[in-house]
């Protein structure tokens, strides 16, 4: 018999998006992909050299549980000088990828039935790994006129005796947005006063437009000591595969997660480190020509949205994601259950676009398209989308 924590998992959106997506292919149908959150760049070549060399010098033994050393020093250096936060290095710990960074903070934080507020909208697999450690997600709902910036009102309904931490992803996926530092200070105040940690997520902290950014942890030492900061090399540098992330918290909590790591997988693959090594100390100016890519994507999209009624949108700062609301279509289309399920599956068969369905992130009147992909096929795809809005519009 297999495990009860599995019956309150919710099946992957995105995957079977995907499974729809290749038995389509494999008719020879030519399907425009928005729905991706994978970077299109190949991984710098500098990174791969790290790797490589790693391989040829025999560097492919057991290391420290929390990561290698050299690696640690450059995320260190990295945080004091663009995030302006400083760790000790044994306050940073490497791991698989961001995903197992945040799954390692939720084990060292919560007790079965400890309460972890996300923020809506979310990033699929934050209430799915709470649920996996034993904790409860409970979630807020923020409001289109804020950008969905969660607001100290809003988290003062639903706070509990047993709320242990907070989620903030910043930027966010999927709408893009990015908190300025005074949108911040009321919610590190709030979680100060009511004894909560703070996990933020800044996987796309990289890949933004603007430069008014500031991380959690430097908003003050006690906002540091109550703060877990996530990142890793996945979106910036095109590493989806090679799976480093890390987590930087004060010293009892990092030495928590190096713990609960060592027993579940000792470390993360030395080769994936010394890529990331790589990547963090020689491809600095890759990553940037990345996110200029993305911008002028981002730019074109938004004309291109701005011109299909009666869709609207989250105007995206940061990150490679568009959140839009179709909800104004909802008249015109005879649906039963999710309605952003019902209009992605149109959408698929009809015009042949796959996009992500709102409900995967808590609000079923949104799609969210994805501009990691070629322009001429983001063009395609959006041309293809204006032209089943207006279809369903004349229905």
């Amino acid at each position: 018999m297999l495990s009860k924590r599995l019956s309150n998992i919710t099946p992957s959106f995105t995957i079977g998006i995907s499974s729809k997506i290749k038995k389509l292919k494999e008719k020879g149908l030519n399907i425009i992909n928005l729905s991706i959150g994978e970077p299109d760049f190949f991984t710098p070549d500098r990174a791969k050299e790290e790797a490589i060399k790693a391989i040829h010098n025999n560097k492919t033994k057991y290391d420290l549980a929390s990561g290698l050393n050299e690696l640690k020093k450059v995320i260190q250096n990295k945080l004091l000088s663009e995030n302006g936060i400083y760790y000790e290095v044994d306050e940073i710990v490497v791991s698989s990828g961001a995903k197992h960074s945040i799954t390692n903070s939720l084990l060292a934080l919560l007790d079965e039935g400890d309460e972890v507020i996300i923020p809506k909208p979310y990033w699929v697999s934050y209430p799915e790994m709470v649920k996996l450690v034993g904790g409860k997600p409970i979630f807020v709902d923020t409001e289109k006129s804020n950008n969905f910036k969660v607001m100290v009102g809003e988290l003062k309904k639903i706070v509990s005796t047993k709320t242990k931490a907070i989620i903030i992803s910043n930027p966010s996926n999927p709408a893009g947005i990015i908190y300025r530092k005074k949108e911040l200070i009321p919610l590190v105040e709030f979680c100060l006063e009511n004894n909560i940690y703070i996990i933020s997520d800044e996987i796309y902290e990289k890949i933004r437009y603007i430069d008014d950014y500031k991380s959690i942890a430097a908003i003050s030492d006690e906002a540091k000591d109550i703060t877990i900061t996530i990142n890793g090399l996945s979106k910036s540098a095109s590493m989806t595969g090679w799976r480093v992330g890390y987590s930087a918290s004060n010293r009892e909590i990092a030495k928590a997660i190096s713990t609960i790591q060592g027993h579940l997988i000792s470390h993360p693959s030395t080769i994936s480190q010394w890529a990331a090594f790589g990547a963090l100390s020689y491809c600095e100016e890759e990553m940037k020509a990345m996110v200029e890519i993305y911008k002028g994507r981002r730019d074109k999209a938004v004309s291109i949205l701005k011109e299909i009624e009666p869709l609207s949108f989250i105007y995206p700062e940061g990150a490679f994601y568009l959140f839009i609301d179709i909800s104004q279509l909802k008249q015109n289309m005879d649906y039963n259950g999710s309605f952003s399920v019902y209009f992605v599956d149109r959408l698929l068969e009809e015009s042949k676009v796959a996009v992500v369905p709102g409900i995967a992130f808590g609000m079923d009147d949104y799609i969210r398209i994805s501009y990691a992909c070629g322009t001429d096929e983001l063009i395609e795809g959006l041309n293809r989308i204006a032209e089943f809005v207006h279809k369903i519009k004349n229905e």
